[in-house]
This record gives structure tokens, sequence and C-alpha cells, in this order.
């Protein structure tokens, strides 16, 4: 098997994996093994299917991408992998996405920041940033990269609604009349006021420290190829 098909495979298999655990076999299985257990297999098989995607991508030939974005490229990009960070870091406080105890009290408020903007910010910050990767650097091993990266974010917030209105019933509902998956969107329709859809100030000043450690880190492991910032430093 080359090393491209190996990516493929592993890609697959990664996303393949997240959505059968996380959805249709998790329940059964918290059942039959408790949910230490659960969530230790669950970690195993994810890390297992990361090695074998680095593995993969660090036996893959480098290629040229089909093109070079200039700077006006990558000064959109940087701004876009901003808010991507906001999001995701704003996301660590009051999700009601995420299996906290404190999801259904969560739902009842009023969206105020990164989920007045959008009600997955978790995986609209990953949404993004394959967005802006896949676009920024067409090569092929990049783009089953991204894509799957890509499919996994989006997908995952169409089954996360699913399974939250299984588990919430009427509350998760009144959140998603109130909020939107698509980023901007419920601003956009009125249903929620602009002034909402300003983050937090742990989300703004902990996704922007987040943003330039990301920003600095791409010099080593990018080959050297400055973002952010660092464009202009």
């Amino acid at each position: 098997m080359s090393a491209m098909s190996m990516l493929m495979a592993a890609c697959l298999a990664f996303v393949g994996s997240h959505f059968i655990l996380s959805h249709p076999l998790r329940a059964p299985m918290v059942r039959a093994m408790g949910e230490k257990a659960f969530l230790g297999l669950y970690s195993l098989i994810a890390f297992v299917m990361l090695g074998a995607i680095i593995w993969a991508w660090l036996r893959i030939p480098a290629s040229p991408p089909a093109y070079v974005s200039g700077p006006v490229g990558w000064s959109i990009a940087s701004a876009i992998m901003w808010l991507a960070s906001v999001l995701l870091i704003g996301s660590l406080r009051g999700n009601p996405a995420l299996p906290a105890p404190g999801a259904a009290a969560a739902a009842a408020q009023q969206p105020r920041g990164v989920y007045a903007i959008t009600r997955h910010p978790m995986l609209w910050g990953f949404a993004l940033w394959a967005l802006v990767h896949m676009a920024l650097w067409p090569t092929r091993e990049n783009h089953v990269l991204t894509a799957a990266i890509l499919l996994l974010a989006l997908g995952g917030a169409w089954a996360q609604d699913r399974k939250k209105l299984q588990l919430m019933g009427s509350g998760w509902r009144d959140w998603q009349s109130r909020t939107s998956t698509v980023p901007f969107a419920a601003l956009l329709s009125g249903r929620l006021p602009w002034g909402a859809a300003v983050p937090s100030l742990f989300a703004l000043v902990g996704g922007t420290a987040f943003w330039l450690v990301m920003c600095w880190a791409h010099i080593p492991m990018g080959g050297r190829m400055p973002a952010g910032i660092f464009l202009w430093l």
C-alpha cells in the first residue's frame, strides 16, 4: 500500500471510528463496559488512528502546491484563523453541546458570545482550519487530510444536534431555534442582535493567545512558512 493510500485509509478510519463510537455505539458500549472504560478505549482508538495519519503523512514525498497564495491570501487566512481560535477557546466554557452536568442550564441561557455566532463553535473552529489550509496549500495529501477534518467537523455538528435533541428534548430544540449552525446566520436573520455576538474576555484573550502560539509554531512545523503577525515581523 502506498503512503497516499495509507493516508486515505487512516483518515477514513479516523472519521468513521469517531462517528460510530460517538453516536450509534456509544450508549450500548457505555452500558456494557462503563463510562471510564469506554472513554479509555475511545481515546486509544483515536490516538492509534491519529498516529497512522501522521505515519503516512511523513512518508509521502513533498509535492509542490497547484498554486501559491500571495500576501493578501495569507492575511485573509490569518484573520479567519484568529476567528477560528476565538471560537475554539470560547467553546470551552458554557457549551451546552458538551457532556457536562450543566448542559441544560447553559442551553436555557440567552445565546451570547461565540454561541451567538454559531451553536457549534468548537466544531466550526476545526472546520475553518480545514477550509483555510485546504485553500492555501493545494496538494493531494493536504486535501485528503483537510477534507477529513472538514467532514468530521460539519458531520459532527449535524450528528451532535441529533444526539442532543434525543437527550435534552425541548431544551435543545429551544436552543436550536435561537441559534444557528452556520456562523452568523442567526444574526443575519434577526433572531439575535449583533451585540450578542461580542465574544467574552475569556474567548478573546484565550483565543488570541492560542492564535499567536499557533502562528509562531507554524514556522518550525510548516516548513518555515510564517503566518499571522509573523508575516510582517
